[in-house]
């Protein structure tokens, strides 16, 4: 089952809804946290090239209102109440073997980062963005590649390939088919965070983990695998 989280505004100085630039800045931190033996034994199933990235940026800057979208929610908008949203509760990726269940998640404001779920079969869904019934925007589902006990539930989300479908469940019960339009390898230094977090444009779903090269100082990876998909 999803975990519910209270709709609390974060604390005063925390990243919000308005501010989902500085919510994910340290999203390479989140998803790249592994143990180093877990690195010495696994690794990312082969190191994926871009592909759709065109597609991609061209989907953010999309008015929604050519989508026949009804209203376009802006990214600095600090308003949650603009943005309907319906939790993902599932996401079946049939192509890479992916069935894991979604939780809805923020910022930890510790740390400053959006929370990911452990362990590291589940995937956290950002709630401060737009949920399944949005008209617009960018819905963000982020996962780890692995930790201490094995693969996580995105150990090979960089085998997706434009074409593939992937289909999230709603915590309304209904289940929304996504196509892959593109797969996107950034260095986590220079990852395009107000495009992946963005609550304009068009409608699309974000999908992101962790790869490339695992650095043993800082137990941490090196790039983060972006898949964009738009509604099937």
């Amino acid at each position: 089952m999803t975990r519910h989280v209270t709709r609390e505004r974060p604390a005063r100085g925390s990243p919000g809804p308005g501010r989902p630039a500085r919510v994910a800045a340290v999203l390479a931190a989140a998803l790249g946290v592994a143990l180093l033996v877990v690195a010495a034994l696994l690794s990312p199933p082969g190191q994926p090239s871009s592909t759709g990235a065109d597609h991609a940026r061209e989907l953010a800057a999309a008015p929604a209102a050519e989508r026949g979208a009804p209203h376009a929610i802006r990214a600095e908008s600090a308003d949650t109440s603009l943005t309907r949203s319906v939790p993902p509760a599932a996401v079946d990726i049939e192509a890479i073997g992916v069935s894991a269940e979604v939780d809805e998640v923020g910022v930890d404001t510790g740390t400053g980062q959006m929370e990911v779920p452990q362990p590291a079969d589940r995937l956290g869904w950002y709630r401060f963005g737009p949920g399944l019934d949005a008209g617009a925007g960018s819905i963000v589902i982020a996962g780890h590649v692995d930790d201490e006990s094995g693969p996580g539930a995105f150990y090979r989300l960089g085998e997706l390939e434009p074409g593939d479908t992937i289909a999230v469940t709603g915590a309304d019960g209904e289940t929304r088919t996504f196509q892959v339009v593109a797969r996107e390898v950034h260095d986590k230094t220079e990852v395009p965070l107000e495009r992946y977090f963005a609550r304009d444009g068009a409608p699309r779903l974000t999908l992101i983990t962790c790869g490339g090269a695992f650095d043993r100082d800082s137990l941490q990876y090196h790039d983060n695998i972006v898949i964009t998909a738009v509604p099937a």
